[in-house]
C-alpha cells in the first residue's frame, strides 16, 4: 500500500481537506496518514484537532511546533521546530506522498523537511496571488518544492507552469471549498443559534480578520477601525472568529476578546466554529466581513456578499459578490451598505463562480492513483521554460 501523508495545521485547512481525506481512505491501494500540527494543538487557538476526532478521522500523528511568541521571531521559531520535528518524523515514517494545501509558513517548513527526505509533494491551491501577505512568497516556494500541482483555476495553472513546472504535472481541478458547500447539509438558522447558545437577531454578519503580514504592524490600527465600524453598524449581530497564529494574530485576538466582553449581547467570539457551523453561519448571514480567503472562495458559492478589507487578498480572482474596501471605518460602513442594496443582491444570485463545479477531490484522487500506481515518480524535475 502507498503511504499517503495528509498535513493539516489549521481549522480552515482541515475543513477544506476533509472530503479529500475521506475519498482517499476509500482507496484500497492507499494508507492515509493524517498528521496534525500547528494551531490544531494549541489551546489558545481552540485545540481544533478535536474536530478531526469528532469526524471519526484517525489522526496518525500529532506534532506540536507552535511557538508561544508573537511576531516574526515566533514565526521563525515555529518554522524551525517544524523542520526539525518533521525531519525526524519523515526519517522514521517513510511516506510515498505528502499532500499539502495552501500557503501557511508551517506548511512550507514541513515541505522543506519532506524535500530533504525525498518525499514527493502534492500541492493544492498553488499559483494564486495574495499581494498583502507573506503567504504569496510561501505559496510559490511550496510550488517549487512540489511534484504534483492541483490548482483552482486555469489561470492559476498557467502561473504554476510559468514558475517552471512541467504542464503534465499541473492539473486544474477547481476548489475544494466549492465541493464542500455543494455536498454539505447545513444547519438551519435556529439550529445554529441553539448550537451557539446565542441569538443571531434579525440579521447578522460573519467576521474574520487576520494580520496583513507584509505591512508594518498595522494590525492594531486596522482591527480598531473594523471594530468601530461594527460598533456603529449596530443593527447587526456579529459572529467573529479569531485570527490565525500569524505575526500579530495574538494582538488582534486580545482586542477581540476585550470588545466581546463589552458587546457580548450582539457579538459571539470564538477560536473556531468548526466546519459545519462555519458554513452554516455563512449561509444565513447578511454578509462576510474581513480578509479571509473564505470570503473569496466560499461566500460567492452561497451568493453571500463579501466585504474584503485591505490588501491581504489582493490579486486573487474574485466573483462579483466580493466588494473591496480600505481598512477604514467609514469605508467599511459604506461598503456594508452597498452589500445591503437589493439591486446588488439580485445581481449576484446569477453570478458565475470561477472555482470549479464541485468534483475537485475525485479529480485529485484519480490523478494521484494514476501517478503513484502507474508512473515512476522522478524527483529530478526539468525546468519548463515559457516562451515570452
Amino acid at each position: 500500500m502507498k503511504q499517503i501523508c495528509v498535513l493539516t495545521a489549521t481549522r480552515a485547512e482541515y475543513g477544506l481537506l476533509k472530503n479529500l481525506i475521506e475519498k482517499l481512505q476509500q482507496e484500497l491501494e492507499f494508507c492515509v496518514n493524517v498528521v496534525v500540527t500547528g494551531m490544531h494543538l494549541d489551546k489558545a487557538f481552540g485545540e481544533t484537532y478535536r474536530e478531526i476526532e469528532q469526524d471519526n478521522i484517525p489522526i496518525y500523528a500529532k506534532i506540536p511546533i507552535l511557538s508561544e511568541q508573537d511576531g516574526a521571531v515566533g514565526v521563525s521559531e515555529t518554522m524551525a521546530n517544524a523542520i526539525v520535528k518533521f525531519g525526524h518524523f519523515f526519517a522514521e515514517k517513510k511516506q510515498d506522498l505528502l499532500i499539502v494545501l495552501g500557503d501557511r509558513y508551517e506548511t512550507m517548513a514541513v515541505c522543506i523537511a519532506a524535500m530533504n527526505a525525498q518525499i514527493p509533494i502534492a500541492h493544492i491551491h498553488g499559483g494564486e496571488v495574495t499581494e498583502g501577505a507573506i503567504d504569496d512568497a510561501i505559496r510559490h516556494s511550496i510550488t517549487k518544492m512540489s511534484y504534483l500541482h492541483f490548482t483552482s483555476t486555469e489561470s492559476y495553472r498557467q502561473r504554476v507552469i510559468q514558475l517552471g513546472e512541467e504542464p503534465e504535472r499541473v492539473f486544474c481541478v477547481g476548489a475544494l471549498s466549492v465541493e464542500n458547500i455543494l455536498n454539505q447539509k447545513l444547519m438551519e438558522k435556529k439550529e445554529l443559534e441553539e448550537s451557539l447558545h446565542f441569538s443571531l437577531g434579525e440579521k447578522y454578519c460573519l467576521v474574520t480578520f487576520h494580520p496583513v503580514t507584509l505591512e508594518n504592524s498595522t494590525e492594531l490600527e486596522q482591527i480598531g477601525e473594523l471594530l468601530q465600524a461594527i460598533d456603529e453598524m449596530s443593527e447587526y449581530h456579529y459572529i467573529i472568529t479569531k485570527a490565525n497564529a500569524d505575526a500579530g494574530g495574538r494582538l488582534i485576538n486580545e482586542h477581540l476578546e476585550e470588545y466581546a466582553r463589552v458587546r457580548g449581547d450582539r457579538v459571539y467570539l470564538t477560536e473556531s466554529l468548526g466546519r459545519l457551523r462555519y458554513l452554516s453561519a455563512m449561509k444565513h448571514c447578511s454578509m462576510v466581513i474581513g480578509n479571509s480567503s473564505s470570503g473569496i472562495l466560499e461566500a460567492p458559492v452561497m451568493r453571500v456578499p463579501t466585504i474584503n478589507i485591505g490588501d491581504r487578498q489582493r490579486g486573487r480572482i474574485q466573483a462579483d459578490s466580493v466588494l473591496n474596501c480600505e481598512p477604514q471605518c467609514d469605508a467599511i460602513k459604506a461598503t456594508m451598505k452597498k452589500a445591503e442594496d437589493n439591486t446588488f443582491l439580485d445581481a449576484i444570485q446569477t453570478q458565475s463562480i470561477p472555482y470549479g463545479n464541485g468534483d475537485t477531490s475525485a479529480q485529485i484522487v484519480k490523478t494521484i492513483k494514476d501517478i503513484l500506481l502507474t508512473h515512476n515518480v522522478v524527483l529530478k524535475k526539468k525546468f519548463y521554460d515559457v516562451e515570452f
